[in-house]
């Protein structure tokens, strides 16, 4: 095969990737959609503007979202590799303003959020696509320097602590160890020695003890998960109502539209808890096209990562894959009872404009790996 027909056949087989991604992003989002406007609906209308409210807002973002999707499915990803430093400065300059008078406002106890007009954004979401960036950056620059400590690991480790530790002071602890354990991720996936990974799991473990037992409503999270009858209408009631409305559905669901859990049973079940309305009203059925998705979508994005030809592509591809699919394993583990009560957003379902920009983002690049890869043809 002469090297024309090699490289037709590598663009034919890249964009045969790229449709099925976008199909797989197209299929989850309109989900995810429909899903939302049918769990938000009861809850607007009572105590927001109309029926319409969230469905509205989310279609905006989704739109926006779009559009970053496609630009970064495009752009050469040496252009977006040199503005990696950049973007993670960004990120956490902005994290840092959510504690600024004016600017950072506080919802639930939580520092979270900045405010400029009427337009609101949770920073902490921009560092779950900058700092996979940035690390997949540093660690292929790295790469042939890994085994020394100070100039091939303390730099990248010392990234990610300064996102966690800020992350951590905004009260939202969930979403700091989160980061880390992705980035943790990348660092094996890069080559990272293991007696590194002991040594961070013996800090990690005792330090992270420490911290769910410096805040109250941490303990009777925990509390609660390890005992659901302690607290059942204070600590345990959202997990205990999720629960009850994802074992009422049965095999075919009640019919989207139908669920009745969603109107008073399930606190912000718009947000956080949707899959709990989603699987009340598409029953079994719903949750095998759930897990089937996001196997598709998972499968897709490692391959593209598998079949890079650089590191960098494919620990930016591997990373983003794992940030998205493993926050949708969580988010389901916690509504479902499997674990503690955490703030994770459910990629491409839960309302909120932050979390489906950054969804869509990581989207972008990792279809932007898989119609760039040759390795699987050239070898």
């Amino acid at each position: 095969m002469s090297y024309f027909d090699v490289e037709k056949a590598s663009l034919s087989h890249n964009k045969k990737n790229v449709h099925l991604i976008y199909f797989c992003v197209i299929l989850l989002l309109g989900t995810g959609l429909v899903t939302l406007y049918s769990a938000s609906y009861s809850f607007a209308s009572r105590f927001f503007t109309g029926g319409y409210y969230f469905i509205i807002r989310q279609l905006v973002f989704a739109a926006v979202g779009i559009v970053f999707f496609i630009i970064l499915s495009n752009v050469n990803l040496d252009i977006i590799r040199k503005f990696s430093l950049p973007l993670v400065i960004v990120a956490f300059v902005l994290c840092a303003f959510t504690f600024v008078p004016g600017i950072g406002i506080e919802r639930y106890g939580a520092s979270r959020w900045i405010e400029i007009g009427s337009f609101t954004y949770q920073p902490s979401e921009l560092v779950k696509v900058a700092l996979p960036l940035y690390l997949a950056h540093l660690l292929d620059k790295k790469r042939d320097n890994l085994d020394n400590f100070y100039s091939g690991i303390l730099p990248p480790v010392i990234a990610t602590s300064f996102f966690f530790g800020i992350i951590y002071l905004q009260n939202n602890f969930s979403t700091a160890v989160f980061i880390v354990v992705n980035a943790m991720i990348i660092f094996f996936l890069a080559g990272m020695r293991f007696r590194y990974f002991f040594a961070a799991i013996g800090v990690i473990i005792p330090v992270s003890a420490l911290l769910i037992f410096t805040k109250e409503h941490r303990v009777r999270r925990l509390v609660s998960f390890l005992r659901p009858e302690w607290d059942p209408l204070g600590a345990g009631f959202q997990v205990n109502a999720s629960r009850d409305a994802i074992i009422s559905s049965g095999f075919l669901g009640k019919g989207i539209g139908e669920g009745t859990r969603k109107i008073s049973s399930i606190p912000e079940i718009h947000s956080d808890f949707i899959f709990s309305s989603f699987v009340e009203e598409t029953g079994f059925l719903g949750i095998i096209l759930f897990f089937v998705l996001f196997t598709c979508f998972a499968i897709l994005g490692y391959r593209a990562a598998w079949t890079s030809d650089t590191v960098f592509k494919k620990l930016l591809a591997a990373g983003l894959t794992t940030m998205i699919v493993s926050q949708a394993l969580l988010n389901v583990a916690v509504v479902s009872g499997a674990l503690p009560a955490t703030g994770i957003p459910l990629p491409f379902f839960s309302a909120g404009g932050s979390s489906l920009l950054t969804t869509l983002a990581c989207a972008g690049l990792i279809t932007n790996v898989a119609g760039k890869n040759r390795r699987e043809l050239n070898g």
